[in-house]
């Protein structure tokens, strides 16, 4: 099955601060690495969408929807509809997840 994937608009942010904070530590050569490792685990969701597992502190709230991939040092948040695979949340992995999705939640009512 070939999936359609979207990334969503607060996907592409967690992006952009990625970005910002690989090359400000790291230099940009980390970035362009991990943003092509990003870019390859997206693209094979489109093949094969169940592939990531259900994270344990999403399943927790039930949110048992969503699937996470690891690629590196980054987790990316996604949710299978129909033929579309949705992007949500890309994040590093050694962040806390309840308080990315809280911060999450909170930058969603600006």
């Amino acid at each position: 099955m070939t999936c359609q994937v979207v990334i969503l608009r607060q996907a592409e942010q967690d992006l952009r601060e990625l970005r910002g904070y690989l090359v400000k530590s790291f230099g940009q050569a980390v970035w362009q690495s991990s943003y092509a490792d990003i870019k390859a685990a997206i693209l094979n969701l489109a093949a094969f969408p169940y592939s990531g597992a259900i994270p344990d502190a999403l399943e927790q709230l039930q949110l048992v929807q969503y699937r996470q991939v690891i690629s590196g040092s980054n987790r990316i948040i996604y949710e299978v509809r129909e033929k579309t695979v949705y992007i949500h949340l890309v994040v590093d992995c050694r962040r806390d997840m309840k308080s990315v999705l809280m911060r999450r939640l909170l930058r969603s009512e600006e």
